[in-house]
């Protein structure tokens, strides 16, 4: 088992390494369409592994993530957005007058992002944390889709339907690369310690885990306010990579991509989500050109909307079914 472990930290690491030399690289010498999708997988990685923490380790079947992905979006979208094009984006109803005037820098409004996002979780958290399996997914998904309702609704606040522009694009694969390995390797120590311990054994059985002396809801209540946390910064430097966001963005599909990522990844399976993360992202977006009409020379095929989609499921569906075994394989 000794020998194991230190396999998989040597694993771990070489990782660590291979991926840094990567976003160096493309960071100075890749193309703008090539830091796009890095960029966009740096926080996908963090994405994913929020989302194991809390489905993956401590077996919390949550479908919430989106609704804490527009919490820390709109943070850092209306903390950052210039004032003039404040006045711009709230034309047909003016900005609550505490934030007109706001204008901070990206780090500290990704920190409070995820610190907003980590108080819904607290105050959602012991309600919905009472239920299990479909309740709770159920649960999550109706916060979700509350926070949704409401961003769509608060004019003043969020621009409603209308969705918010002019975000400056501040962030880029650096930002997004830094999280994500900062992620990483929280995930990595706080599995390896004992709360970690107590995480998946919650996960394995809650009678078992409670007789031992663990105490649940404190630990549930510690992984979810946890990941709601990461996702929340993950949410604000996607507003920060696409300049532009509306309530539509976060619907449930968005946290469903999240669960893909995961499952393909490997059910508590740290390196397994970070490379089934990068190979998810880089795949939706090579993929775009199956949307688009081709010319081979001597015939042209018109574009299929949704091909795209079509062609990745059957990918993915291959996979599972001939890589079930590895697929589900934990750390």
């Amino acid at each position: 088992m000794k020998l194991d472990k230190k396999i998989m930290d040597r694993k771990t690491v070489m990782m660590l390494i291979i991926l840094i030399a990567l976003v160096l690289v493309i960071n100075y010498f890749g193309n703008d369409y090539v830091k796009t999708i890095a960029n966009l997988c740096g926080i996908y990685v963090t994405l994913g592994l929020s989302m194991q923490l809390v489905n993956g380790f401590t077996g919390l079947f949550s479908l919430g993530h989106a609704g804490f992905m527009a919490v820390g979006a709109y943070t850092v979208a209306i903390l950052t957005i210039p004032v003039e094009a404040k006045e711009m984006n709230f034309f047909m109803q003016p900005i609550v007058p505490f934030l007109a005037d706001v204008e901070w820098s990206l780090f500290p409004s990704l920190i409070l992002a995820g610190i907003l996002a980590a108080i819904f979780g607290f105050l959602i958290g012991p309600p919905v944390l009472k239920l299990t399996d479909d309740y709770l997914a159920i649960a999550t998904l109706g916060f979700a889709e509350i926070l949704r309702v409401v961003f769509t609704n608060t004019q003043s606040l969020t621009n409603g339907a209308l969705g918010l522009k002019a975000i400056p694009k501040t962030g880029n694969i650096l930002w997004s690369w830094s999280l994500a390995i900062l992620t990483i390797l929280f995930m990595v120590f706080l599995m390896e310690g004992s709360y970690g311990k107590a995480f998946k054994a919650i996960r394995e059985d809650e009678i078992a885990a409670r007789a031992m002396g663990i105490n649940l809801f404190k630990h549930k209540m510690m992984s979810f306010v946890f990941s709601s946390f990461l996702a929340g910064v993950a949410g604000g430097l996607m507003a920060a990579h696409l300049g532009t966001i509306d309530p539509n963005m976060f619907r449930i599909t968005l946290t469903f991509n999240i669960i893909l990522i995961m499952v393909l990844g490997g059910i508590g399976n740290i390196n397994g989500t970070v490379i089934s993360a990068i190979v998810v992202t880089t795949a939706m977006e090579v993929l775009r050109f199956l949307d688009e009409s081709i010319d081979f020379g001597f015939i042209r095929l018109p574009g299929i909307p949704g091909l795209r989609m079509v062609i990745f499921s059957i990918i993915l569906m291959l996979v599972v079914l001939f890589k079930k075994e590895r697929l589900l394989r934990e750390n």
